[in-house]
């Protein structure tokens, strides 16, 4: 009985995975597909006589905006760092008057929605005229991850044993020190989660880089791909590829990043 529930879990695993990864093999299957068959009827299931003229279009046309996109994205990446950290820190450890509230407040922005936010920031962009320009997309992209990264930080550093930091203050750390010498080393998974998090909203957003950025000399992949999309548009091929090109930068980081998303903060802090 054990041998066949777990040969039906499998079965289920494996058809749920299919299902959930078909949009992605789809995508590489148009991408790979010649302008003439797209709109053949049925359509293809595997790329037949397969064409690299999307990829190559993706090489000549799509570069600028890939190193547009790193750069926000690790941009995004140090601020929402820089910032939450300390903010965290100070939230779950020193513990000051109405930290309660600013969780709270928090969370609430978290429920904002973005355009909601691209209308405030286009706004206040004009007057101080960063619209068009790398920093403001920077920026925008914190003020989505700076609050997550307060939440998760502040999760990891509560669980983070007090003896640790009492060690520090015995040995003459003040609370910055015990902060970068003690408190951040031990906080590398949430480190690496919110670095991934930060970077894959900044990577994939779309609403503020078309509302912010979108007539600028340096835009992101997302605008990128939009370029390409219109009533009369034929260059599917290359939209995919352009769209299979942007996922590989996700797609490793998860693949790196999971195992310490996954790991316990204080793993082998304290010694029992």
């Amino acid at each position: 009985m054990s041998a066949r529930r777990s040969w039906w879990r499998i079965v289920v695993g494996v058809l749920l995975t299919a299902v959930m990864l078909f949009p992605v093999y789809w995508m590489i299957n148009v991408s790979l597909t010649q302008t003439a068959d797209m709109r053949k009827d049925p359509p293809n299931l595997f790329p037949i006589d397969a064409t690299f003229e999307g990829y190559q279009q993706v090489f000549s046309d799509q570069l600028p905006f890939l190193g547009t996109s790193l750069i926000i994205g690790l941009g995004t990446v140090i601020l929402t760092v820089v910032l939450s950290a300390p903010a965290a820190y100070s939230l779950a450890k020193l513990r000051p008057k109405g930290g309660g509230t600013l969780n709270f407040i928090l969370l609430i922005a978290q429920m904002i929605p973005a355009v909601i936010m691209a209308m405030g920031f286009y706004a206040i962009y004009l007057n101080l005229g960063l619209l068009d320009s790398v920093p403001g997309l920077i920026l925008a992209d914190s003020t989505i991850a700076v609050p997550f990264g307060v939440l998760i930080f502040t999760a990891f550093m509560s669980g983070i044993p007090n003896e640790l930091l009492q060690a520090a203050t015995i040995d003459g750390a003040g609370h910055w020190r015990t902060f970068r010498s003690v408190v951040m080393p031990v906080s590398r998974n949430s480190i690496v989660t919110v670095s991934l998090f930060a970077f894959l909203w900044a990577w994939s957003d779309f609403i503020f880089a078309n509302s912010l950025d979108g007539g600028g000399a340096l835009q992101p992949i997302t605008m990128g791909i939009y370029r390409y999309i219109g009533n009369n548009n034929q260059q599917w091929n290359a939209i995919m590829a352009t769209a299979v090109v942007a996922s590989i930068p996700a797609a490793i980081l998860l693949v790196v990043a999971q195992k310490y998303v996954a790991a316990g903060v204080t793993a082998g802090a304290v010694k029992d």
